[in-house]
């Protein structure tokens, strides 16, 4: 079996910085950089980024959702300057959706070439098997394609909603940046993507994935981090209105909801705001826009009739 990335780097080989990739000299900088597409990363958050990188280690980042986990993946792809490949997780994916798969039509194709080309002799069955199951008849899904990129982030978001079976697919990929193709060898990355996978916690994961993976669990951020990201992303919003937004999405949080509200809603609301040419948020105009903020009729029939508690002086 043949080994597909001759000469590339083993993960385990140490931790010297990847030779294609420009990693900031501290998990300080990396946040300075990260900050620049618009992501607030806090100190414990950039630092185990960092280190991912450093170690060639991926990384597991578990919380709830809309904590900002899919977009941290965004946001340091567009930090390194390097591709952003996601495999968006769900039940019953397998191999042929996330790490390969072969390109039947073409396949039957060239087998009806070879008999027409060979014509009554037949064909030997080991040389057509051979023929058939060559490289360029291999679909690269996305695993596969982070490994022969020069430089990527693999995004494996929501593993969670994925099946046990699809964990022990991941595994040797996590731990060796490789995976076998029984019918082709082993596809081993020269350049190691850096993986993160996301996980909302539907489920708990096995241990075997998580022992190959940097672990942090993302908290929703702080209200004065919340209004910093507001007034990041959205410039154009007013400072006391992103401070309402923010005020009034944390003591929804604190309410008894279907579903809490994440940064994402935060953001939508304040944009709607704005759109609407509204300076400040009062009771009646959220009342009329709480469908951005909150997903689940329940949730809004709870809240709607003490809105004006909840919502900032």
């Amino acid at each position: 079996m043949a080994d597909l990335g001759a000469g590339a780097t083993d993960a385990s080989a140490g931790t010297n910085q990847p030779p294609n990739r420009v990693l900031p000299a501290t998990p300080v900088e990396l946040a300075a950089t990260i900050r620049q597409s618009g992501y607030l990363a806090d100190e414990d958050l950039a630092t185990v980024v960092w280190l991912a990188l450093r170690m060639r280690r991926p990384i597991l980042l578990e919380g709830e959702p809309g904590t900002g986990k899919t977009a941290l993946a965004e946001a340091v792809a567009i930090a390194l300057h390097t591709p952003l490949i996601r495999l968006q997780c769900y039940e019953g994916i397998d191999a042929s959706q996330a790490l390969y798969d072969w390109d039947f039509p073409r396949q039957l194709l060239h087998l009806r070439a070879l008999e027409a080309a060979r014509g009554p002799g037949g064909l030997d069955v080991d040389e057509v098997e051979q023929d058939l199951f060559d490289e360029r008849f291999l679909l690269a899904r996305p695993v596969l394609k982070a490994l022969r990129s020069a430089s990527s982030v693999l995004l494996v978001d929501e593993v969670d909603r994925a099946d046990d079976e699809f964990e022990a697919l991941l595994l040797e990929v996590l731990s060796t940046n490789a995976i076998t193709i029984p019918e082709v060898g082993t596809v081993r990355a020269q350049q190691p993507p850096l993986i993160i996978l996301t996980s909302n916690r539907t489920r708990e994961l096995h241990d075997a994935l998580k022992r190959r993976c940097l672990y942090h669990w993302v908290e929703h951020p702080s209200l004065e981090r919340e209004i910093q990201i507001i007034r990041t992303r959205l410039p154009e919003v007013p400072q006391r209105l992103a401070e309402q937004v923010a005020n009034a999405v944390h003591r929804l949080r604190e309410a008894d909801l279907l579903k809490r509200p994440g940064v994402a809603e935060s953001l939508d609301w304040a944009t709607a705001l704005h759109a609407l040419g509204r300076e400040e948020l009062d009771p009646e105009v959220a009342a009329n826009t709480l469908g951005i903020v909150l997903k689940y009729k329940e949730d809004a029939d709870r809240v709607r009739p003490d809105l004006h508690r909840l919502l900032p002086d």
